[in-house]
């Protein structure tokens, strides 16, 4: 069994659009990362399966010796300003 050399990417941050579908699912893409693509019932667990599904893509690119894409080779930044969801009720 061949060993895989492991590579210390670090944490990235990954930019995603979240849409809201008719169903009134959310849907998460990015144009960073085309294969990315996650859908959940709330913008939360929406980002939530979008990290795992971006934990697999990059196990992928690995294991089959693929380039990673740029948006994962670059350091993070020393600050960052993000959005959260929080659920509100009116």
């Amino acid at each position: 069994m061949k060993r895989r050399k492991k590579i210390e990417i670090g944490e990235v941050l990954v930019s995603v659009q979240i849409e809201r579908l008719e169903s009134g699912d959310y849907l998460a893409t990015s144009q960073e990362l085309p294969d990315l693509l996650a859908q959940g019932r709330t913008i939360a667990e929406t980002l939530e399966i979008a990290q795992d599904v971006l934990r697999k893509l990059i196990d992928s690119y690995l294991e089959h010796g693929d380039p990673l894409p740029k948006c994962l080779k670059r350091p993070r930044q020393k600050s960052t300003i993000i959005q959260i969801p929080v659920s509100v009720t009116f």
